[in-house]
């Protein structure tokens, strides 16, 4: 798979490194009980199909990338920086 960096350009999956859903997550109040926290910090869902994710190009210029790409083909659609995300 391969990730077009709007810094770099074109590039390989292994320069970037995945961080997840880049949707926003309801956090826990700080009161709440450790399995409130234990489900906030270890699951989460795994849909296939267009996502939304959030990528570092770690191995390039260190921006942060917004990634719209299907989960089952890895066919990507956009990429932007996160700041251009507004």
């Amino acid at each position: 798979m391969r990730l077009t960096c709007p810094v770099c350009g074109e590039r390989d999956r292994r320069e970037f490194y995945y961080q997840g859903d880049a949707v926003a997550l309801d956090r826990p109040a700080r009161d709440a009980d450790v399995a409130a926290w234990d489900d906030y910090v270890h699951l989460r869902d795994n849909p296939s199909g267009l996502r939304r994710e959030l990528w570092h190009h770690e191995a390039g210029c260190g921006s942060w990338l917004v990634v719209d790409r299907n989960t089952s083909t890895h066919e990507v659609h956009a990429v932007a920086l996160v700041e251009a995300q507004g």
